[in-house]
């Protein structure tokens, strides 16, 4: 499709159909967009506009949403839109000269849509395969797996020839479990139903209690304690209760949870219907991230069979009442949706912006509903806890945290992949175990985690000491703290919501003064006035994205301040060079910069 000459809108009946499978409701809104653009490869706003008039919406409240999700496009972008993971271990595989190279074969600026129509190339935040990247999406639905300079090669010339593609090699698209260390959860797996029809046989409140006595805690990175969470949603007043399913796992370093849905999917959603027995919900729904796209097949026929064995649907196993059934929703690209208070609103078919708390989801959430929300490996702990008992799953771990957590290992080692380990664990054994040498600095649970150096690595994981959702990124002693901060700050801002000031700006700032010091235009102001905006970030903000976007700068500044220093020196040392005066002139730059972006930011 040339983009000097769009279609204005695309056809009636494919709009009518899409619109009547999903019963004209505007809670759909998300997946309308969704599955009408992966027929068609974008969003013609006369399309939008009829899409407002059936659901009942105004135009603005759906443009709002279609520019909020990153996969959604109002303008073409190509019949092949190629998106390159850009987390920091994809650029350590050399994901960026990769992209330079493929823009080169095919003659296209990044990040621009080439004069035929045909592709463009651009970078996303990590898709969850940083265990055999680099990595990247095509049409935001279909894997390129360990990409080689051969391959990207290959793929240019099929792209040249037009070759669609499902028609790619199929090798291309495997992602491998990369199973390293299995233990209580990825080891031999229950039989479906089996821990279903011992949850019925205690009854609802005996399996509470069973979870409380496992002391579960949930598995997305708050650690809130399960039992309660599931007790105050039963509690809660309302005309239907819903459970959750937080499958969106967007922390960059992290894909435990990819493992889980393509491998466990049964004890996944067992311990949903657990869950909504414990609660009394009828309805519960899987909030997929649109870069897992590719195991929306998979889910759907395991949910399929769940029914036909009676283990979802009316009665299941023959409980008269117990009545539960789930379906899937398919996030847009959105990584404050990761929050489950902006999960809902999308689910709601909104922008996914968190919402004030409280109330709490579980008193107030889906539809204004009582909604527990929780982690995919909370549910699949819940499955086995319902079989084997709170006081076995206790006795794993540690007294505060309790069972296994799974870790999600990649980076500078020889096995990357999968590791399960009981609570307590040391990061050291985890760092042997997975062929980790000359280790630097671990980054435990994502970005917003915590960044430990190497007198730390007989720490050990846990809510008592290291936390983590789960992403366990290692750097050995050739990386550039710096520049792995540098990548994490990036990423933050550009996932903002843009709800609030002290996020949307102060991200912005924290960029702009790291890639000033990158340039080599820095001073040590810079890394006073960083400080400065960690302390107004951490307290100000609206979720808590933007108030732990400053933990990778906190602990990398505090742990590897050489890698900060170095980009000062070149400020030094010039012939015929006047400190004074340069940073005078780089200080008024950024003081123009932030009054730019302060006010080009204002509602």
């Amino acid at each position: 499709m040339n983009p000097s000459n769009p279609v204005s809108v695309f056809p009636a009946p494919d709009l009518e159909a899409l619109l009547a499978r999903h019963h004209a409701s505007p809670h759909a809104l998300v997946q309308i967009l969704r599955e009408l653009q992966a027929l068609h490869g974008w969003l013609p706003r006369p399309n939008l506009s009829q899409i407002a008039q059936a659901l009942g919406l105004t135009l603005a409240h759906v443009e709002g949403v279609a520019g909020f999700y990153r996969f959604f496009h109002m303008q073409p972008v190509g019949d092949y839109r190629i998106l390159f993971s850009d987390n920091i271990t994809d650029r350590m595989l050399g994901s960026e000269e990769m992209l330079r190279h493929l823009c080169h074969l095919l003659k296209v600026a990044p990040g621009q849509t080439r004069a035929d129509g045909r592709v463009s190339v651009t970078t996303t935040s990590c898709t969850g395969l940083c265990d055999q990247g680099p990595a990247l999406l095509v049409n935001h639905q279909q894997v390129v797996t360990r990409l080689t300079p051969n391959r990207i090669k290959h793929l240019a010339e099929l792209i040249e020839q037009q070759v669609p593609v499902t028609q790619w090699p199929a090798e291309w698209s495997r992602v491998e479990d990369q199973i390293q260390l299995a233990d209580v959860k990825l080891g031999p797996q229950p039989e479906p139903g089996q821990a279903l029809a011992s949850a019925l046989a205690r009854g609802p409140l005996a399996v509470l209690d069973e979870i409380k006595r496992a002391k579960l805690r949930g598995r997305g990175g708050a650690g809130y304690a399960t039992g309660t969470k599931w007790q105050l949603c039963r509690n809660a007043p309302g005309q239907a209760h819903y459970v959750v399913c937080n499958a969106d796992e967007g922390e960059p370093g992290t894909f435990k949870d990819r493992v889980l849905l393509a491998r466990c999917a049964d004890a996944v959603i067992e311990g949903m219907t657990i869950g909504a027995l414990v609660v009394g919900a009828r309805r519960g729904f899987i909030y997929l991230r649109g870069e897992y796209t590719y195991l929306l097949g998979h889910l759907n026929t395991v949910l399929e069979r769940r029914r036909a064995q009676n283990l979802l649907g009316k009665a299941i196993l023959g409980k008269a009442g117990f009545d539960f059934d789930i379906a899937i929703h398919v996030g847009a690209g959105a990584y404050v949706c990761g929050e489950e208070s902006a999960l809902i609103e999308s689910m709601e078919g909104k922008r996914g912006v968190p919402r004030i708390r409280p109330p709490f989801p579980v008193e107030r959430g889906y539809l204004g509903q009582p909604t527990t929300v929780n982690n995919v490996e909370t549910f699949c702990a819940a499955t086995h806890i319902a079989l084997n008992g709170g006081t076995w799953w206790a006795a794993i771990g540690t007294n505060q945290s309790t069972g296994t957590k799974i870790h999600s290992v990649s980076g500078d080692c020889e096995r990357p992949g999968i590791y399960e380990y009981p609570f307590g664990t040391r990061i050291g054994r985890i760092l042997e175990d997975c062929g980790a040498q000359d280790t630097q600095a671990v980054q435990v649970g994502g970005p917003s985690g915590v960044c430990l150096s190497a007198s730390e690595f007989g720490r050990r994981v846990g809510f008592e000491d290291v936390p983590t959702a789960g992403a366990f990124m290692i750097f050995d002693r050739s990386r550039d703290m710096f520049e792995v901060a540098r990548n994490f700050a990036h990423f933050f801002a550009h996932e903002s919501c843009g709800f609030c000031t002290p996020c949307r700006v102060g991200n912005e700032l924290v960029v702009r003064r790291l890639d000033k010091l990158q340039r080599g235009h820095g001073s040590s102001q810079d890394l006073d006035e960083l400080h400065e905006l960690d302390k107004l970030m951490h307290g100000a903000t609206h979720c808590g994205l933007g108030a732990a976007a400053c933990n990778p700068l906190r602990d990398t500044i505090s742990k590897f301040r050489p890698a900060y220093e170095k980009h000062l020196k070149s400020l030094h040392f010039v012939p015929g060079f006047d400190l004074d005066a340069e940073l005078s002139q780089a200080r008024l730059a950024t003081a123009r910069d932030d009054a730019g972006a302060h006010l080009e930011t204002l509602p």
